[in-house]
């Protein structure tokens, strides 16, 4: 028998209409026939006036009908603003936007080189870095901070982020108090409740532990933040292969059912609530032969593709790697994913300056990122066709001899062509005259410098006070 012949197509994958509601139809079935965990009273009430089915206390059971209804109420578009009150990321359509993940345990610190444990001072340094990053949208916390108490470590790092970027912060909190705390901080920088809610600078990031099973401390983020009318990305994480099917469209529909039952939620507790969804894939797949989860796995189009189609803006991961160290490998991956994720559409591209499956962080692989988004925005950026970029009238001008250098126009439009920051594109002698660095070398040389010379604008004293009072009456409890 032949084998059969298996080439890249030149196509993004997507989903066709048909397989688009055969994946909605799974996971309506799944939410009608399995039914979810909850584990917070205040959800399995809100769902049970709804018109749902509860058994074992806080098994649900959810009909289609009920999802039908809601869905069209959860904005198409969500705007989050910097901390001037400007708009800075309209995510919805087909735009992206990119910034880092948090809460790696490590980093591998660009001064020495060395694997260590992270700092409350690398999450002030990556702040200060992505503030300065042109292609950096947002800011997330990077790392996890082990010189601070760790039960709200959370509130060390909201305080940092809000301290040194003018930036859209997307935060990730342990409990519910912790997201209490930060929207309070947010509350206090943007000039007030309803100051937030009508600009908001800020939006939660929260895990759910699978599509089935939805913890208490999400559910209370969740309607805490629909309460308030501010964003949330509600992002159920099996691990495909353990607490889901391995298999890409089994894995993914499961957790599309608890997106689904997320969406509902929100809805009955706020008409209109802001709900971002996953455009990733389902908290990892289990690598057989490593034991490990995975992030940078190429079976991940379908999630992106099903999000699409739902029309609701969308949380994806890109820029991250599984090597160990700032590498060829963690170049590639870095690159393939952010270009995968940009021209499938997603909106909100995380994870920048991963490595290690996230568990280390790097200040030289979320510049190389940024190297990447700029080359990748200049190539999907399309072309202006005019009589001006045609230049007829020049070249028929100058004719086959001319030389275009020295010509008004080259010295017009040079500088609309893309020049890399990192990369290098000297001759070999003149790299080599400029001390034949290599990318890492370059990269450790630019961050020193961003550091040393970017001072991010600073808060107003008071507002500085009050940040530190909400992390103290944190540390007492």
């Amino acid at each position: 028998m032949p084998n059969k012949e298996r080439v890249a197509k030149a196509i993004f994958p997507s989903l066709s209409e048909a397989q688009f509601r055969r994946m909605r139809e799974a996971s309506l079935e799944i939410l009608d026939r399995v039914g979810v965990r909850l584990y917070l009273p205040e959800a399995v009430e809100l769902l049970k006036k709804a018109g749902a089915r509860v058994e074992d206390g806080n098994r649900v059971y959810v009909r289609a009908n009920l999802v039908e209804e809601m869905l069209p109420s959860v904005p198409r578009e969500v705007t989050l603003f910097n901390r001037e009150g400007k708009p800075a990321m309209r995510l919805g359509g087909d735009r992206s936007y990119y910034g880092p993940g948090s809460d790696c345990l490590n980093i591998i610190d660009h001064r020495s080189g060395v694997r260590r444990k992270a700092l409350l001072q690398d999450v002030v340094e990556g702040a200060t870095l992505c503030d300065h990053l042109p292609h950096i949208d947002y800011v997330m916390s990077m790392v996890l901070p082990s010189d601070v108490d760790g039960t709200i470590a959370d509130r060390y790092q909201m305080e940092a982020m809000l301290a040194h970027s003018t930036k859209p912060i997307i935060y990730v909190t342990y409990e519910t108090s912790g997201c209490r705390d930060a929207v309070e901080m947010a509350e206090a920088v943007m000039g007030g409740e309803e100051t937030l809610r009508r600009t908001p600078s800020v939006a939660c990031y929260i895990n759910a532990v699978s599509g089935l099973r939805h913890n208490k401390e999400a559910l209370e983020k969740l309607l805490f933040l629909a309460s308030k009318n501010l964003p949330s990305l509600y992002i159920p994480s099996s691990t495909a292969a353990i607490t889901s099917p391995v298999t890409p469209a089994g894995s993914v529909a499961l957790d599309f059912a608890g997106v689904l039952v997320g969406l509902v939620l929100s809805q009955l507790k706020r008409e209109g609530a802001p709900v971002i969804i996953p455009g990733m894939p389902p908290g990892g797949t289990f690598d057989m032969k490593t034991l490990v989860t995975s992030y940078c796995e190429p079976e991940r189009t379908i999630t992106t593709a099903l999000s699409r189609r739902y029309g609701l803006p969308t949380f994806a991961i890109a820029g991250a790697s599984e090597a160990k160290v700032f590498d060829q490998q963690a170049a590639a991956e870095a690159a393939l994913s952010l270009a995968v994720e940009t021209l499938a559409g997603s909106n909100i591209i995380h994870d920048l300056g991963y490595l290690e499956s996230g568990l280390t962080f790097s200040f030289a692989q979320l510049l190389l990122g940024h190297e990447a988004v700029s080359w990748i925005k200049a190539f999907t950026k399309g072309y202006e066709i005019t009589d001006e970029t045609l230049a007829l009238d020049l070249i028929a001008e100058l004719g086959p001899d001319g030389d275009f250098l020295n010509t008004p126009h080259t010295l017009k439009h040079y500088k609309e062509r893309w020049y890399p920051d990192l990369f290098e594109r000297a001759s070999f002698e003149g790299w080599r005259s400029k001390g034949g660095k290599n990318l890492a070398e370059r990269a450790k040389e630019k961050i020193d410098a961003i550091l040393a010379d970017h001072k991010p604008e600073p808060l107003p004293a008071k507002t500085r006070e009050r940040l530190r009072e909400i992390v103290l009456r944190a540390k007492r409890g």
